[in-house]
């Protein structure tokens, strides 16, 4: 016959091992993403729900090294209105992963100065991992920021939903900015004709003795 405080043990063994948190990652309405174990507000978008066992809770398919990681590695992603293709594979990479990623648009002088800051130019798809930078689009060099960050495999988390973001307040694209004011030569002035004894085409003058 085995000891209660055997049998205790087994039996809380077995139910940590049925229990399952759910695990609710959602993005707010600034576009930042909440790995959350309480249901998000209602004006949530890309909500995700996926349970967690309670004695796997430090395995990679768990939140935790992905929350650790965000923490001391966090990802964000600068593209601008105009950049469509490169953009939009940078943004498809990290959501296929699964990884979390604050999306910032430059499109003006103060996001060009600190995009400039960032990479040393104005150029984007940029990626940038806790301090590491990547300049453009490349598959390999993402997963090679991530791996190194920490971050969960492709695989191990479901992946993101997180769109495009819309145009920032003010922005007008360049297809509907006004045509700007072109230079024309200034036109001369006409000509006045002169008059009077001396004028061309005028009789000539003769002096007169006495």
């Amino acid at each position: 016959m085995r000891p209660p405080l055997v049998i205790g043990l087994i039996l809380a063994f077995a139910a940590s091992a049925a229990w399952a948190q759910q695990i609710y990652r959602w993005v707010d309405d600034k576009g930042r993403v909440h790995l959350t174990d309480t249901p998000p507000p209602p004006s949530a978008r890309g909500v995700q729900i996926t349970k967690q066992a309670g004695n796997v809770a430090e395995t990679a398919q768990s939140p935790f090294p992905l929350a650790q990681a965000m923490k001391d590695f966090p990802v964000m992603l600068y593209t601008s209105p105009i950049c469509k293709e490169p953009c939009a594979q940078a943004r498809d990479a990290l959501n296929r992963r699964g990884v979390p990623f604050k999306e910032v648009q430059v499109w003006d002088e103060q996001s060009n100065e600190d995009l400039k800051k960032i990479s040393g130019s104005n150029e984007v798809p940029v990626l940038v991992v806790g301090s590491s930078v990547q300049k453009g689009y490349a598959q390999s060099a993402y997963d090679s920021l991530l791996d190194s960050a920490r971050y969960p495999r492709a695989g191990l988390l479901p992946p993101g939903t997180q769109a495009a973001p819309s145009a920032p307040e003010g922005y007008v694209s360049p297809s509907d900015r006004p045509a700007a004011p072109q230079a024309e030569p200034v036109k001369p002035a006409p000509e006045e004709k002169a008059s009077g004894p001396y004028a061309p085409g005028a009789p000539s003058q003769r002096s007169t003795k006495k």
